[in-house]
């Protein structure tokens, strides 16, 4: 496998495949649509779901509490105390692993 191909898989897997938490991220922002929240992904993270992934996964999160409706008409979606928790508790595990990588590597540079 290539360098390319590794980093742009290890950039999907954090993305895409975790789209999650960049939905409730966007949702930090406030109260918003579907098609906004795509919008705000590419804003603000700089990738593009494909709206197929995104609606999928927003229904998926409203169905399991982590972002609700704020607005029937027309449908606005907002993050839930439950979600930005879950949110943050996702960060802490990313940053925990992003630490023991950066200090083996730094351990590799002091020799």
């Amino acid at each position: 496998m290539t360098k390319k191909k590794v980093l742009e898989r290890l950039k999907r897997k954090i993305t895409v495949e975790n789209l999650w938490l960049y939905v409730i991220a966007s949702l930090l922002k406030g109260p918003t649509y579907a098609y906004d929240i795509r919008k705000r992904i590419r804003e603000l993270f700089g990738f593009d779901p494909s709206p197929i992934t995104l609606y999928a996964v927003v229904y998926k999160l409203k169905r399991e509490g982590f972002i609700k409706i704020v607005s029937e008409q027309p449908k606005t979606y907002g993050a839930t105390e439950e979600g930005i928790r879950t949110l943050r508790e996702a960060l802490e595990i990313m940053e925990d692993n992003m630490g023991k990588l950066k200090k083996l590597i730094e351990s590799l540079s002091k020799k």
